[in-house]
């Protein structure tokens, strides 16, 4: 492939960093466009020493909401990875306003950019993301394929953890989601997703520029922000497991996600970036594998040599969802994509990392915050 000049927005991130290493590897040149974010990157805002050095690689801070900094970011770059966003699913239900700037308005910038600016950009990769799906897919045995709406406060509050078909009442089965279920976001964070892959797909095919939305699930591996309470739950266990203390587990454990290796992030989008099979695509990437919650936490405390139960609490918060997993038999047939990492091998380097970079350990901030606000029940 011909080497490109290359924008990763969020490129000093967790998951951006490691697609500039992928292009630097590739041999490509690459702009990394970030905002240093403190939540993310700490008070003092430094690049982070994970950052790739190579001569390929020149780093510009900025915001994507700095319409003239992210003007002079994109000139003469030929692809665009759009990784920049602002991340935490509760957070995001009462920082309303900063997490719409953040993610609409500022694809929005990327896009105006691209209509109205001279540019060289034949392009663009936008991160979206599988909490846009609200519930994942299920079955009902007598009724066939649904799409359930979230579970109601009444139906939490009594304890019922499953869904039900609402036409004959029977317990749902969950099954892989494709990219063409139906969004039902249960956020605001999920609804920011959802906007910024319809606008970067539709914007991009009336300027005939290429574009790609690849759907991430449960993302994880070295180079999360540890000391960022919604950083994502698997860090969260290994911090009270590290320290000796039981993970707390809402509902009764048994809600199952898909937990992908940054890794097999950074290869898919390095196999979209480089397939026309994938232009104007949207795609999950994920690994086909639902993991439960309590499994997680089980394989944690197995890889810390701890016999630590976690504590199961019986308490939910608002917004979640039940069973979320990817059907990712798109991704494989058109780009190749096969996940390559498996949920032990992966929590193993996540814990490696975590105990070299000797990392902040995680409160428990984010429960606290979201229990001020009435967001757990």
């Amino acid at each position: 492939m011909v080497k490109q000049k290359v924008l990763v927005t969020g490129g000093a991130g967790f998951i951006g960093s490691f697609i500039v290493d992928e292009l630097v590897r590739d041999g490509h040149a690459v702009r990394v466009f970030d905002s240093l974010e403190p939540q993310i990157h700490g008070p003092a805002g430094k690049i982070p020493d994970y950052l790739n050095k190579s001569e390929k690689v020149e780093f510009v801070r900025g915001d994507v909401l700095d319409y003239g900094a992210f003007r002079e970011a994109v000139k003469d770059v030929d692809v665009v990875f759009h990784e920049a966003a602002r991340v935490g699913v509760g957070q995001s239900m009462y920082e309303v306003s900063r997490y719409v700037d953040t993610n609409t308005n500022g694809t929005a910038n990327l896009l105006n950019i691209l209509a109205n600016e001279k540019h060289s950009v034949k392009k663009v990769l936008v991160a979206a993301s599988m909490s846009s799906y609200g519930e994942g897919a299920y079955t009902c045995s007598k009724c066939g394929p649904v799409s359930p709406e979230l579970r109601s406060e009444k139906q939490m509050s009594q304890r019922k953890w499953e869904l039900s078909c609402s036409g004959c009442g029977s317990i749902l089965m969950p099954v892989p989601a494709s990219e063409s279920k139906l969004l039902q976001p249960t956020s605001v964070y999920a609804i920011t997703k959802a906007t910024q892959e319809d606008l970067v797909l539709c914007v991009c095919r009336a300027y005939g520029i290429p574009a790609v939305s690849l759907r991430y699930f449960n993302v994880y591996g070295p180079r999360q922000s540890l000391s960022n309470p919604y950083t994502g739950v698997a860090a969260i266990f290994m911090s009270r497991i590290k320290n000796g203390s039981p993970p707390i587990i809402f509902e009764d454990g048994m809600q199952s996600r898909d937990f992908v290796s940054v890794h097999d992030i950074a290869a898919a989008n390095m196999l979209a970036m480089k397939s026309g099979a994938a232009d104007y695509g949207i795609f999950n990437v994920g690994t086909g594998r639902p993991i439960t919650i309590m499994a997680v936490a089980e394989a944690i405390a197995r890889i810390y040599g701890k016999s630590i139960k976690p504590t199961v609490t019986n308490n939910y918060r608002k917004g979640d969802v039940r069973h979320c997993f990817a059907d990712i038999s798109r991704i494989k047939s058109r780009l190749g994509f096969e996940p390559k990492v498996s949920f032990e091998d992966g929590m193993r380097e996540l814990i490696s990392w975590a105990d070299k970079a000797s990392a902040v350990d995680m409160v428990d901030k984010a429960t606290t915050e979201l229990k001020s606000k009435g967001l757990v029940g």
